[in-house]
């Protein structure tokens, strides 16, 4: 029987690099995301390469989508042996200028997606008895908190926290949870945030893009591949000892 890793937010970005490595590894690839077009062009690519997968449309603050998504994902693609909750969305403005209704919807993704996630993950791996590797989608601004993402920063600090609960009380089932923290990576929703930071510092996006390079010693933004590399490790059989941790993935913008 296949081993199924579930990825959330493959349709673009980091979560498609984790699904074209994690294929590459071995998994059959659930491809969950919000967008439709964008996960069915995911599974369509992998498929063609000769993996196998198949696009499921979730919105992660949803819990019964996300619980669906568990069972749906086993009924077609096989034993779960691995999910990633890499869904996230953000927003740039100031503290005391940010939106209620998108600092609710970005809790609700992000924070409460991972939640969903990770109980989702959790009962599946239970009921099979044979444990599995969740891996969070955390971030350096959930270590080191940055300015015109407060919400953001609050979330992913969150994920964090849930991260370490999850894996102290999971540990002793076989199931290991993990975080990465990712820097900079270029990705469509890393140009959003760019183009609106820059505005309100007002200078061009390309000084703000030259800004952030110099604070990464690497001297290079990641890219999806980069974070998909840690996820890899992250459920190889080297790292079963491994839990309840975040790993850096900045290229040098912040060591612990």
């Amino acid at each position: 029987m296949a081993k199924v890793a579930v990825i959330t937010g493959a349709g673009q970005g980091i979560g498609e690099g984790i699904a074209h490595q994690l294929a590459n590894d071995g998994f059959a690839i659930a491809v969950a995301d919000i967008n439709e077009a964008t996960a069915n062009q995911v599974a369509h690519d992998l498929n063609a390469e000769g993996y196998s997968a198949k696009a499921y449309v979730v919105d992660v603050a949803d819990r019964n989508q996300v619980f669906n998504l568990a069972q749906s994902a086993v009924n077609d693609l096989g034993e779960l042996a691995v999910w990633v909750n890499n869904a996230g969305i953000a927003f740039i403005d100031s503290f005391v200028d940010s939106d209620p209704d998108q600092f609710e919807r970005l809790i609700d993704v992000n924070l409460k997606g991972t939640y969903w996630g990770i109980q989702a993950a959790a009962k599946q791996f239970l009921k099979q008895g044979d444990g599995g590797r969740i891996v969070n989608a955390a971030s350096l601004a959930g270590v080191e908190a940055s300015a015109l993402q407060s919400a953001y920063s609050a979330s992913k600090f969150g994920i964090r926290g849930l991260t370490q609960s999850a894996a102290k009380e999971l540990a002793k089932d076989n199931i290991t949870v993990n975080a990465y923290n990712p820097g900079v990576v270029r990705t469509p929703m890393r140009d959003a945030i760019d183009k609106k930071t820059a505005a309100l510092k007002n200078i061009s996006i390309d000084q703000q893009k030259a800004g952030v390079i110099d604070e990464i010693d690497r001297g290079r933004e990641a890219t999806p591949a980069d974070v998909a590399n840690v996820v890899s490790w992250l459920v190889s059989p080297k790292t079963e000892y491994i839990t309840g941790q975040s790993i850096m993935v900045d290229g040098g913008m912040h060591y612990l």
